[in-house]
């Protein structure tokens, strides 16, 4: 969102909003026409995007510094140029070089790169991180495109102890949660489950709330992933769990908090003021201080309301949103297993803050696109680089290690998948087919009744003629021509 639009009635008007002014009063002046969001009225607002007051102050923090980015970018490359002596190791040089030529790309993206739908702390934060996308899904493709054993060993240029088998943990076997044999420590299996992960589960869901901004899904997303680990644990050992680690540790306590404390959050938020005023405005530094912390959060807020079952392309719509979602998360411990980085390395958690900061941005253009195609004629591109990026990474998986996926199913998980989407097509039909052509059946067989009443009165009058059968003819006879 730009600075300077959508603002009440009684918030006071900068420099933004005086041209805005002057743009809308004159339709056919000279210069390019207005951005499609700067025309948009203060009543043409959604019903569920609160309104904002700004006085469209634009500081130097605000400014696009394209010659300023260029010049230091000049500067460094001269500099390495002229001055440096270029060492003899090619192995650093190429090195070097890829991550030279990723900063420039940085560079060039984060001035000069479309923005996104967020515009705090800054738009240049999102458009680094719409880069970063792009450049995580060539070296995505890259990867793809190598051999199995070239791929793994690959990943020793970026840390030297990686390229190694590593054993998966089995967080099953004794899954007592009160052990009588062990005298010392009854609990210790409940301790044991204690471990990094649990706080990464709360903070994980806690961000896919407010991402998602919905309760249902997420508790739908959460449990099917409960039963998606019971269905691949003999595949990846890993997703050896005990039930309590399941549904009390994982399910109830740390996905369900998380979420709670999403939605908390997302109250909040909903309620919010969004009335912006530029520092220096301010009288007191306590107004300061706020105003500082603040610009941490959005510059206003739109309340996601999915409505699943309002029409079929919504309905396939979610339903597309949750597969991709479940299949992210499982992304995060295949490709692990397939390129054989331990959990704890620094490569995967940089993945999950990665999906983290584009997450947020994805979700927003998905929504938009499913509640305004009008307006929004296309997928945004931070949504289509994450669903690219998700699909990519699942083919990485398909190629470093078919035998594992291919792995069968246990016949009792056949049956329940199977029988789950019974009911899911089942449902669907009659939601979206079934039950609109007996609404419409039963439509049209009370219209007929009515109309025959009416003749039947008619008759029954003697005159064979009425006005109501006269208007009723006439509106189908117009209806026709249209």
């Amino acid at each position: 969102m730009r600075r300077g639009e959508r603002r009440g009635p009684s918030g006071p008007l900068g420099k933004a909003a005086l041209e805005e002014q002057q743009q809308q009063q004159q339709p056919n002046g000279g210069g390019s026409p207005p951005d499609p969001a700067e025309r948009d009225p203060p009543g043409l607002r959604r019903s569920t995007e609160s309104e904002v007051f700004d006085d469209g102050t634009n500081t130097f923090f605000w400014r696009a510094h394209t010659l300023t980015v260029l010049f230091s970018l000049t500067c460094a490359l001269g500099y390495v140029t002229l001055l440096e002596e270029t060492p003899q190791d090619t192995a650093y040089n190429t090195k070097r070089g890829i991550v030279a030529s990723i900063l420039v790309f940085l560079c060039f993206g984060v001035t000069q790169a479309k923005d996104g739908p967020f515009s705090r702390p800054h738009p240049a934060y999102w458009r680094f991180w719409l880069c970063v996308s792009v450049v995580y899904e060539l070296f995505l493709i890259f990867i793809l495109f190598q051999t199995v054993q070239d791929g793994r060993q690959f990943m020793k240029y970026i840390d030297p102890h990686l390229g190694v088998p590593l054993p998966e943990r089995d967080y099953g076997g004794n899954c007592l949660i009160y052990d009588p044999g062990n005298a010392t420590d009854p609990f210790h299996n409940i301790w044991d489950k204690l471990d990094g992960f649990v706080p990464a589960h709360f903070f994980g869901w806690y961000l896919k709330t407010l991402m998602i901004r919905d309760w249902w899904m997420c508790m739908i997303i959460s449990v099917m992933f409960e039963f998606l680990e019971y269905s691949l644990e003999h595949q990846l050992p890993n997703f050896s769990e005990c039930w309590w680690d399941h549904w009390i540790m994982d399910v109830i306590l740390c996905n369900g908090l998380g979420i709670y404390c999403g939605m908390k959050t997302l109250s909040w938020l909903s309620l919010k003021t969004y009335k912006w005023q530029g520092l220096w405005n301010i009288p007191t530094y306590k107004g300061k201080m706020k105003r500082i912390v603040f610009q941490f959060t959005p510059y206003s807020w739109v309340k996601f309301e999915w409505k699943p079952a309002s029409s079929l392309r919504r309905w396939l719509a979610v339903c597309g949103i949750i597969f991709v979602f479940l299949l992210a998360e499982l992304n995060t411990f295949y490709l692990k297993f397939v390129l054989w980085m331990p959990p704890e390395h620094y490569l995967v958690l940089l993945r999950l803050v990665f999906f983290v900061n584009v997450g947020g941005v994805a979700m927003r253009e998905i929504y938009d696109f499913m509640d305004d195609p009008k307006f929004h004629k296309k997928l945004g591109q931070q949504a289509w680089l994450v669903a690219a990026i998700t699909a990519t990474e699942f083919l990485i998986v398909v190629k470093y290690d078919p035998y594992t996926l291919t792995l069968s199913l246990p016949f009792y998980i056949t049956q329940c998948w199977i029988l789950g989407i019974i009911l899911v097509l089942t449902w669907t039909a009659w939601r979206f087919f079934i039950r609109d052509i007996t609404l419409r059946y039963k439509e049209i067989r009370r219209q007929k009744q009515e109309h025959k009443y009416e003749r039947d009165k008619c008759l029954s009058n003697g005159d064979g003629h009425s006005s109501i059968l006269d208007e009723q003819n006439g509106n189908k006879l117009r209806e026709r021509k249209l």
